[in-house]
């Protein structure tokens, strides 16, 4: 296995083939992001430097190699197309995510907002979302379609997340409506365009953007969690960052919804700011004590094995091994 790959891949053929890949894939996002001012180059090449998992871009090259056919010249060329649409898209997301979110930090760097302020933030997240826009047309009407319903999906999830749950509706499942769109619907899309462009059946398509769907949200919420208990920052935020800028994550919310009267103090600080750094640390010290972690360990192995079961239509072989790996690794990186 190549380790700089993001998804587990054991077979060395189908690794070497990606990785060689994933290189034309960053000299291409670094060709897409030029702007005839160097400043705007600058600020969107910022997170783009900082590195990254690369996860989907990744994901729509091993979804191609799914196909029972070799890929022509074409496809290839598609394919590296729809892998920079992805992770273009998600890097815009980002910048915005940032602003929306007051985080410093992102991927061990500054972010854009917190070094150049919120309007080239802004904007630079909508200058990468145009350059994927752009390279979207290139692949056709139903990238068009398909892309446009994941920005839709993108921006709902967004939107949801900064809003409070409707009278009677539940806070978890408002928040899984938020996680489905915000990471489930791009990470689903990029399954999606590599099982198209690669030529795969109209069956392992329609499985392989399930599993994406389900696997993208398992791969938040285990996010959510390495948030609370990792003490290193292994998601490459500083650990509770979540829970300082109030945001509610699956922990939490199973934490409220499960509260026993020993949890009032818990309560208490959720209740409250949490930009105190002594309250910060008390609260996530009694939240890492909380069952509310293992169980929403639990629910992330669930959806982790319900993404498995998407993949029955998907020939077995190094292509399908590797999709099982990277959900049994979302399922145990939280622990």
């Amino acid at each position: 296995m190549i380790e700089t790959l993001a998804l587990p891949v054991l077979d060395e053929g189908l690794a070497e083939r990606l990785h060689a890949r994933m290189g034309e894939v960053e000299q291409e996002l670094l060709r897409h992001t030029v702007s005839d001012a160097a400043f705007v180059t600058d600020a969107a090449r910022h997170l783009l430097d900082a590195g990254g998992k690369r996860v989907r871009p990744l994901l729509v090259l091993l979804a191609a190699e799914a196909a029972e056919r070799p890929a022509t010249a074409e496809d290839e060329e598609r394919l590296l197309m729809a892998a920079c649409v992805v992770e273009l898209t998600h890097l815009a997301s980002l910048y915005h995510d940032d602003v929306m979110d007051e985080a410093d930090l992102r991927r061990g760097t500054a972010t854009a907002h917190s070094r150049w302020g919120n309007h080239v933030a802004i904007l630079t997240g909508d200058f990468l979302f145009s350059k994927s826009s752009e390279l979207t047309a290139e692949l056709g009407p139903d990238a068009v379609r398909i892309q446009a319903q994941t920005f839709t999906a993108l921006v709902e999830g967004q939107i949801l997340e900064t809003i409070e749950p409707a009278p009677g509706e539940d806070a978890l499942e408002h928040y899984l409506d938020v996680v489905a769109g915000k990471t489930g619907s791009l990470i689903a899309t990029s399954a999606r365009y590599g099982a198209i462009f690669g030529g795969a059946t109209t069956e392992v398509q329609l499985a392989l953007t399930k599993y994406g769907e389900v696997v993208g949200a398992a791969f938040q919420l285990s996010d959510d969690i390495l948030d609370v208990v990792s003490e290193s920052g292994v998601s490459g935020k500083t650990p509770g960052t979540d829970l300082r800028e109030g945001v509610p994550t699956l922990p939490v919310l199973i934490a409220r919804a499960t509260a026993r009267p020993e949890d009032a103090r818990l309560i208490e600080l959720l209740d409250g700011p949490l930009t105190d750094d002594a309250l910060h640390a008390e609260t996530l010290a009694l939240l890492r004590r909380h069952p509310a972690v293992d169980e929403a360990r639990a629910y992330v192995i669930t959806r982790a094995a319900e993404a498995k079961a998407q993949l029955v239509a998907v020939p077995e072989g190094p292509v399908r091994t590797a999709l099982e790996e990277f959900a049994d690794i979302v399922a145990t990186r939280a622990s």
